[in-house]
């Protein structure tokens, strides 16, 4: 174990200077980040005595060949360097500084070499908003113009904290729906993998059996055996085929046409369409209650905030609202012309142009159906769940009676 000295940012923007034990400096920095600090200055002590000079920053963790393929950043890592921005910003640092300090911090070389570039147009006199626009694809139009809006403002520690926190929440519903739709898919592959394995392994066992009655044999015995031995002699076959409509489909969902057609179907969808709906209008209003509350113009909010929607039915119906707004119409009114939004939702909104605070019934029309989102996704469950348990039962039941009234054939053929 080696000991470190460090200089980091707390939360509240407090700079801490201390001393840890690790074994490498990426331990190191997985505990300072897991106490909820973000580290200014790390160097290995040797006999006390820092190896680096006090003020020196993070110095980049050697490379390991060992390490998983840099595949580029991703939204997690987004989510991680605004959070550890906004700290560093409010705790005063200057945002050159700041950005160095995370190219020092990054164990990922394409992160690095990103943040490198964001430094480098600081520093020929960018703003950081002008910086991000080349690399659009990755951090959006919602980022871009909220970080255009601190600039404008002189507070962009504040609104990179805005934004790191608007992050966590859609992370955090985003993965409360994988994770309550983990076990049904796992439920899904077992059943699929256990009917395949009675017939492709278990009804040929019994071939050799059934073969003397030839149409003797029951005709649910019959079916059983021929699509065991279907399997049997063609589950290469099979299996090449299945990858392969796999394949198209994956293609073809995602051409504008299939996500289209993907989409309106799974609005159709008994109670699990009503959950998409409320995940997708949630989305929306807390993205443009962000942007409303950082100064952004209402008409460009909506036009972003509706980008971020992912169902394209419901985006291509909430496309009329900017326009609707530039002719001075209220929210409201394109809202409800749009068909989408509860009566709930409405009265919120209309509460929220009356009296001048729509920017927080949005957050709170966000809040509100989150949770109507996670109680959604635990009553589908509730259905599906047996639902899948009892096909399965179904399934794996027929063949075995399938199988026992062979024998009970074989058996009275005998006697």
């Amino acid at each position: 174990m080696a000991e470190f000295a460090y200089r980091a940012v707390d939360r509240s923007g407090a700079t801490r200077d201390g001393a840890l034990q690790a074994s490498c400096r990426d331990a190191a920095l997985r505990q300072l980040r897991a106490q909820g600090l973000t580290p200014l200055r790390l160097v290995e002590s040797a006999g006390g005595a820092p190896q680096e000079a006090a003020g020196a920053a993070v110095a980049p963790a050697p490379r390991r060949a060992w390490r998983r393929r840099d595949r580029g950043p991703n939204a997690a890592d987004v989510h991680h360097l605004t959070g550890e921005l906004a700290v560093m910003l409010r705790a005063g640092l200057p945002l050159d500084r700041a950005l160095r300090v995370q190219i020092g911090m990054s164990a990922k070389p394409s992160l690095a070499a990103l943040l490198d570039e964001l430094l480098k147009a600081v520093k020929a006199g960018k703003g950081l908003s002008q910086a991000l626009a080349p690399h659009r694809a990755l951090f959006g139009d919602f980022y871009i113009n909220m970080v255009r809006s601190g600039e404008a403002g002189g507070h962009l520690g504040e609104v990179m904290e805005r934004l790191a926190e608007h992050l966590e929440r859609l992370r955090a519903l985003r993965e409360a729906v994988i994770s309550a739709l983990i076990y049904p898919a796992i439920l899904v592959a077992v059943a699929a993998i256990s009917v395949v394995l009675m017939l492709g392994f278990v009804v040929p066992q019994f071939e050799t059996l059934f073969a003397d009655l030839g149409e003797g044999l029951p005709l649910p015995t019959r079916m059983i055996v021929g699509l065991g031995h279907g399997i049997a002699d063609w589950g290469w076959l099979l299996a090449l085929l299945t990858a392969a409509a796999v394949w198209l489909a994956r293609r073809w969902l995602a051409t504008d046409a299939g996500g289209s057609w993907r989409d309106q179907r799974l609005l159709r969808l008994p109670i699990l369409g009503e959950v998409v709906r409320k995940y997708e209008i949630t989305r929306f209003a807390r993205s443009l209650g962000t942007l409303l509350g950082n100064g952004v113009p209402i008409v460009t909010a909506v036009g972003i905030a509706t980008e971020t929607i992912g169902n394209r039915h419901l985006r291509g119906a909430l496309e009329g609202l900017a326009p609707a707004l530039k002719q001075g119409g209220r929210l409201a009114d394109a809202l409800e012309a749009a068909g989408l939004f509860t009566p709930l939702a409405l009265n919120m909104v209309r509460l929220g142009e009356e009296t001048g605070s729509l920017d927080a019934m949005l957050l709170e029309l966000a809040r509100v159906h989150d949770g109507e989102v996670q109680s959604g996704i635990k009553r589908a469950l509730t259905l599906v769940e047996p639902l899948l348990i009892l096909t399965l039962g179904a399934v794996i039941a027929a063949i075995i009676v399938s199988i026992l009234m062979g024998i009970l054939a074989v058996n009275e053929l005998a006697v």
